[in-house]
């Protein structure tokens, strides 16, 4: 059958059809089906469908539809993720498919009699961030739709979006009718939860939920101690039991994580240790009062204190005091029960993490952690990405109800969470474990130098965020580190780390780089990095406000202390650089650069042996420096482009915030030119410039990155077998060729069909 063009496909209707559909509806489902029928109407359409989404029971349910078994209506219902009908909400963005049954989100109903409908064309139906669902259309003809189309439905759904959320809000008030909205769907009902991946990994384990509501377990909700009566001698031990816990995750902490040694338990330790806080837990017990209740009584007395005040450190203090409360508790109670702590061989599911919690988790050797609902702070992702854990964010609240013991797989690398899995899914994830395994023997393969396929020289480096993953960087034969982020001993603890503190730290760095090239940053806090205890309000826009260098400038004495731990720990090691963030001005550099010079000056006076030559270079992060670009590079002894930042600044784009997510564009004209312009800045002045960013490690741009004179990468350890693998697939006749067409390019999407076009082995003109 030949289609029908119309002229207003872009419009699929006029107010005045919309008028009349919601004026000649008897009733909601009326309305619903009157509108399918114009859709497929106006697409030739052999089947359109609404499928609405309760919010109740996070399920997408078919409401209407014309062409499908009208007896599914109600009936056929899938999750988040789940078909390619809850695929296309879960992505928020349409899909079309040329033939349905092949593709591998295509779920079969058997009660729609759909089998033969082979196109497939969605959109969401949406208002701002709220989900309402999902508009279909469906055709006999593969390949059926067009892109025209997809614009047509589009529309059609943003034009229905507020009669159609209407309607969903009413039938929500009429859940007995049994039509759309059954019953509420019982926890036990969640099978799969699709979520977005923050750390990879696997984990096959119980489910325990983390409810930080300052004292459940010492609320009176919490109060099951079964009628048991307690002694004072039943409450001495439980203190001694949790005196020896601290000590043992602080030993155990220790080689872990090094950063944060010393700092994790210290203010747990400080409060077990406060004459005050368990001899008024004595005299109440003293005094006829159960150990249990006693423990309660003080605990939430110390939790109310804090979490009155108005110091940002004070407050944290509540939650330090609510944990060691929870485990005191539990040691009293559970002294003889022998269960494990929280996270131990846990999946913990909670709704807010800190990075002190996610220490306090690691220390306890969670699992995997599963975080319901908002996002996930970079830090809190590389924190966990650093320690092993893999982190999944989800949106489906009902998971913080599952009752404690459920077994759940985690799939950090999908994104998945199965509850209760059957043997057939717990197998094939495991055979897939296997199959990881195997391949991370491509470490063995990896050369000690890295060269294209015609000869060119180019430098690995690797990003380290903590200690523990300089082992993985050398077995992976990288030639130094490109990137140490210094934030974590600062982030984990309750007040800024002393000199000695961080000279631990970094001598360990040293000590197991030997004679390698060591990139240290210095601290580069704010934005998403809030230190709890600097008494940093909130900004309204932080990615903008006190944050990195201008942030050590505002605690010079802080800074001065970092500045001498790393020159110190550097003492006797060559190929020690300090590097400072978002620099903006030259005049900025020269005040960081001069606070090094000072530090040596000092150290000198008071004997201290320091390194006394370090190479000082700065991140190139800001749209600022580039009209001064040839004043830096004489300046600096060497540039890292942190290109995160750095498109986020250019394009003026939140990369944290999901709404402008489809603006962060790294193949932007202006921002591959002023790449190419860095590149070329520190080629005329003689100095090494590296690129540190995301896109240092994403095979489509290291073609280009190399192709405008970047000779140096810097990336996450784990990625270095794959960006040496693609490297040396590449000569420069044909990285240079690309790289020239995508300077000429002046459109984002003149970039893009380039990009796709090498990806192919398309050779430009």
């Amino acid at each position: 059958m030949k289609r029908v063009k119309r002229d207003h496909l872009s419009l699929l209707c006029d107010i005045g059809e919309l008028a009349d559909l919601l004026a000649g509806s008897e009733n909601i489902h009326t309305f619903l089906q009157r509108a399918v029928e114009m859709v497929a109407r106006h697409l030739d359409a052999d089947v359109c469908s609404i499928y609405l989404f309760e919010r109740n029971t996070q399920d997408l349910v078919l409401a209407a539809t014309v062409g499908l078994n009208p007896r599914a209506v109600g009936k056929i219902r899938m999750k988040l993720g789940e078909g390619l009908v809850g695929t296309t909400l879960f992505s928020r963005k349409p899909l079309s498919v040329d033939k349905a049954s092949a593709d591998a989100h295509y779920k079969y109903f058997k009660e729609a009699d759909e089998d033969r409908f082979e196109s497939f064309l969605a959109v969401p139906i949406q208002r701002g961030e709220e989900k309402i669902g999902v508009l279909v259309v469906q055709h006999e003809q593969e390949c059926f739709f067009q892109a025209s189309d997809t614009d047509a439905l589009r529309a059609s759904a943003s034009q229905l979006a507020g009669s159609i959320e209407n309607a969903r809000l009413l039938m929500e008030l009429h859940t007995g009718n049994g039509k759309v909205n059954p019953e509420p769907a019982d926890v036990r009902e969640l099978k799969l939860v699709r979520g977005l991946v923050a750390s990879g990994g696997y984990a096959h384990a119980p489910v325990a939920v983390y409810k930080k509501t300052h004292g459940e377990l010492l609320s009176d909700q919490g109060q099951n101690d079964g009628g048991t009566i307690y002694t004072m001698d039943d409450f001495q031990e439980a203190v001694k039991l949790t005196a020896i816990q601290l000590k043992e995750m602080e030993n155990a902490f220790v080689e872990r994580l090094p950063e944060s040694a010393s700092l994790i338990f210290t203010a747990h330790f400080m409060i077990l240790k406060d004459p005050s806080f368990i001899s008024k837990m004595t005299n109440l017990i003293e005094n006829g009062m159960n150990p249990p209740e006693a423990v309660r009584r003080i605990a939430n007395s110390y939790i109310k204190i804090f979490s009155s005040s108005p110091h940002a450190y004070m407050k944290e203090k509540a939650n330090d005091v609510e944990d060691l409360g929870s485990r005191l508790l539990s040691n009293l109670i559970c002294r003889s029960c022998g269960e494990p702590s929280l996270g131990q061989k846990r999946v913990v599911i909670s709704k807010e993490l800190f990075p002190s919690d996610i220490l306090k988790l690691a220390a306890d050797e969670v699992a995997a952690i599963v975080l319901v609902g908002g996002g996930v702070t970079s830090h809190i992702s590389i924190l966990a990405r650093s320690l092993g854990i893999p982190l999944v964010i989800a949106e489906d609240e009902r998971l913080l109800a599952l009752p404690g013991g459920t077994t759940a797989i985690v799939d950090g690398d999908m994104g998945n969470i199965y509850i209760d899995p059957a043997a057939e899914v717990v197998n094939s994830h495991e055979e897939r474990l296997k199959t990881r395994k195997t391949a991370d023997a491509i470490k063995n393969e990896m050369l000690p130098e890295t060269r294209t396929k015609d000869g060119t020289r180019v430098h690995l480096y690797a990003n380290i965020n903590l200690l523990s993953e300089v082992p993985l960087a050398l077995e992976l034969k990288a030639e130094g580190i490109g990137l140490y982020r210094t934030e974590f001993p600062f982030l984990v603890r309750a007040n800024f780390p002393t000199e000695e503190e961080q000279l631990v730290v970094y001598n360990r760095l040293m000590e197991q780089m030997g004679d390698k090239v060591v990139t240290i940053r210095t601290l580069d806090a704010g934005g998403d990095k809030i230190l709890a205890y600097s008494d940093v309000k909130g900004e309204d826009n932080p990615a903008l406000g006190l944050r990195s260098i201008r942030f050590s400038f505002k605690i010079k004495e802080v800074f001065a202390q970092q500045i001498r731990a790393i020159l110190r720990a550097g003492a006797g090691h060559e190929k020690l650089r300090i590097m400072f963030p978002m620099i903006s001005s030259l005049d900025e550099f020269y005040q960081a650069r001069n606070m090094v010079m000072s530090c040596m000056e000092k150290l000198k006076a008071e004997g201290l042996v320091h390194h006394e030559k370090p190479e000082v270079g700065m991140m190139v992060e800001l749209p600022a420096v580039m009209e001064t670009l040839d004043e830096f590079a004489e300046a600096a002894d060497f540039f890292s482009i942190g290109t995160n930042d750095f498109v986020q600044y250019m394009l003026a784009v939140d990369r944290g915030n999901k709404r402008v997510a489809d603006y962060f564009c790294p193949y932007h004209p202006s921002v591959l030119r002023a790449l190419a312009k860095i590149a070329g800045a520190g080629e005329r002045a003689g100095i090494d410039v590296s690129v540190c960013g995301e896109m240092a490690h994403e095979p489509e741009y290291i073609p280009f990155l190399l192709g405008i004179g970047i000779r140096s990468l810097s990336v996450n350890a784990k990625d270095l077998p794959q960006v040496q693998k693609r490297i040396t697939s590449l000569t420069l006749d044909e990285i240079r060729d690309h790289t020239r067409s995508l300077l000429e390019m002046t459109t984002i999407e003149g970039a893009r069909r380039i990009l796709d076009e090498f990806k192919k082995g398309v050779v430009p003109d």
